[in-house]
C-alpha cells in the first residue's frame, strides 16, 4: 500500500508551492503518489508504512552531473599543478597502472561518499571497466548516467574500435536497473578528439538516440590551441560543424566563453552546462560566467569532477561555492540566490541528464529524496530552511537517502556498502598501484 513520510518540511522544487513548511508525502512502488501540507488523516495512514520525520527537512536527491569515479584513488595524489602537467605527469601514469580491482574499489568509495552527502544520481565519464560499474549500480541502488569516454588521439581503426565499445556499452545498459541506469555518448574533449572523430560519435548518438557529453573550454590554454589549429573557439567550431543542432549536449566546465559562445548556447536550448566550480578553482582554470548564462536562460547544473581535482564529492559544498563564487565574481550579492543554487543541484541536473522522472518532489516523480535533521547548531534558527540548505548545510548533515523509495542510508548508516571495508580496501589498492609506479 506504500509509505507515508510525515512531520517534515519539504523543498519540492516545483514552480508552484516550492516549499511546504509542515507536510507529508506518499510513495508506492518507487513513485511519489501525493504531496500535501499538514498531517495525514487516520484513513490515509491505514495499512501503509509510516515514517515519522520528526521535523526533518526533505529535498530532492542531488544530481552530480560530471565526474570520474574511477579516479577516486587519486585523491591528494597530486595537487597544485597546471591541468596539462597534472594530467600528463601525474594522473595518466597512475591510471595506466590501474587494474580492474583498483578501479572497482575507487568507484565503490566514490558511490558511498556521494550517497553519504545526499547525491542520489551521478554521471560517470570514464573509459575503464564500465560494465563493472553498471553491475555495481544495479546491485547497490543509486541512479547513474554512464558512458564510455573516448579519446581520439590514435589511428582511425583504433577510433572505430573505441566507438564500437562505447555503442555496445550504451545500448546494453541503457534502461537497466529498473531504469536507474541511462547512458550517453562521450567524446572526451575537443582537444583530445579531432573533428572527424567527434562527427563519427555524433552520428552514432543520433542513430541510437542518446545525448552527448564532453569537456568544453575548461582552460584558456586549450581554447588558444584550438584557435591556433582551427581558427575558432572550440564551441564555435562545434556550431560551424553542425554538432549542436537539435542535439542534447551536456558540456562540462565552459569556463572560457565569450559573448559569441554565450550567444551560441542561448540559441541551442538542448545544450546544457555542468558547472564544476571547485575543480575549476583548484586547477586554476578560472571562473565560469554562470550568472550571464543564467540570465540568458541557459540551463546550468552542478558537478564535482573527480576527487583528484576537487578533492571531494560533496555536492552540498559545491552548491554553496557555486552561489558564493558568482556573487564575488560579478560583485552582486543577488547573483545565484539560494533557490537557484538548489535548482542547479537538483532539477536543473535532471533536465541536463534527460531524466524527467527525478529532480523534484511531486506526484508522478520517482521517490529519490534525502532527509536532513536540522537539530544542529549551524542550522539554527531553523525557520530559514532554503537559506540554510545553501549557506549553512554540510554534506554530513544528511541523515537518510532514498532512491526509488529504497533506503540507501538511514540515520547516517549506509545500507548497501560496508564503510569500514571500503576505506581499508581503497588504501590497500592505492598503495599497490603506487608500488607499480616505482
Amino acid at each position: 500500500m506504500g509509505t507515508i513520510v510525515k512531520n517534515v518540511s519539504i523543498v519540492t522544487g516545483q514552480e508552484e508551492a516550492p516549499f511546504i513548511r509542515h507536510g507529508y508525502f506518499k510513495f508506492a512502488d518507487g513513485v511519489i503518489v501525493s504531496v500535501a501540507e499538514g498531517t495525514p488523516s487516520p484513513e490515509e495512514i491505514d495499512r501503509v508504512e509510516v515514517i515519522d520525520g520528526k521535523g526533518k527537512w526533505v529535498m530532492p536527491g542531488m544530481i552530480n552531473t560530471h565526474g570520474h569515479l574511477g579516479m577516486s584513488l587519486l585523491r591528494g595524489h597530486s595537487d597544485d599543478l597546471p591541468l596539462q602537467s597534472w594530467l600528463s605527469e601525474k594522473m595518466w601514469p597512475f591510471e595506466g597502472k590501474m587494474d580492474r580491482e583498483a578501479v572497482h574499489h575507487a568507484r565503490q568509495l566514490a558511490m558511498a561518499e556521494m550517497i553519504k552527502s545526499g547525491t542520489t544520481t551521478f554521471l560517470e565519464m570514464y573509459h575503464l571497466y564500465m560494465d563493472d560499474l553498471a553491475e555495481a549500480v544495479v546491485e547497490q541502488g543509486p541512479r547513474a548516467v554512464l558512458m564510455r569516454s573516448m579519446i581520439g588521439l590514435c589511428s582511425e581503426s583504433e577510433q572505430r574500435e573505441k566507438l564500437k565499445e562505447a555503442v555496445t556499452f550504451a545500448t546494453t545498459w541503457n534502461g537497466d536497473g529498473n531504469g536507474r541506469i541511462t547512458t550517453m555518448m562521450a567524446p572526451h574533449a575537443p582537444y583530445t578528439c579531432p573533428p572527424s572523430f567527434i562527427e563519427m560519435i555524433v552520428d552514432e548518438a543520433d542513430r541510437i538516440d542518446l545525448p552527448l557529453h564532453t569537456h568544453m573550454a575548461e582552460t584558456q590554454r586549450e581554447v588558444e590551441e584550438h584557435r591556433k589549429t582551427y581558427g575558432v573557439h572550440p564551441l564555435v567550431h562545434f556550431e560551424q560543424l553542425g554538432f549542436l543542432k537539435d542535439r542534447h549536449w551536456l558540456l562540462a566546465h565552459c569556463v572560457h566563453l565569450g559573448e559569441e559562445e554565450l550567444d551560441i548556447l542561448e540559441q541551442h536550448p538542448c545544450v546544457h552546462v555542468s558547472h564544476n566550480p571547485m575543480s575549476n578553482l583548484k586547477l586554476g582554470s578560472g571562473i565560469a560566467n554562470v550568472q550571464s548564462m543564467l540570465e540568458r536562460g541557459i540551463n546550468i547544473c552542478l558537478g564535482t569532477d573527480s576527487v583528484a581535482s576537487n578533492n571531494h564529492l560533496d555536492l552540498v559544498e559545491e552548491m554553496r561555492i557555486a552561489a558564493l563564487l558568482q556573487k564575488g565574481a560579478v560583485l552582486d550579492p543577488t547573483a545565484v540566490p539560494a533557490e537557484t543554487a538548489i535548482a542547479m543541484a537538483t532539477k536543473n541536473g535532471a533536465k541536463a541528464l534527460r531524466l524527467p522522472q527525478v529532480g523534484t518532489i511531486e506526484a508522478g516523480k520517482r521517490a529519490d529524496f534525502i532527509m536532513i535533521d536540522p537539530q544542529c547548531l549551524h542550522l539554527q534558527p531553523h525557520e530559514h530552511v532554503m537559506s540554510h540548505l545553501v549557506y549553512a548545510l554540510k554534506g554530513s548533515d544528511v541523515q537518510d537517502v532514498f532512491v526509488e523509495g529504497a533506503p540507501l542510508m538511514l540515520n547516517k548508516e549506509l545500507k548497501t556498502f560496508d564503510e569500514e571495508k571500503l576505506q581499508f580496501e581503497a588504501n590497500a589498492h592505492y598503495q599497490r598501484i603506487c608500488e607499480k609506479l616505482k
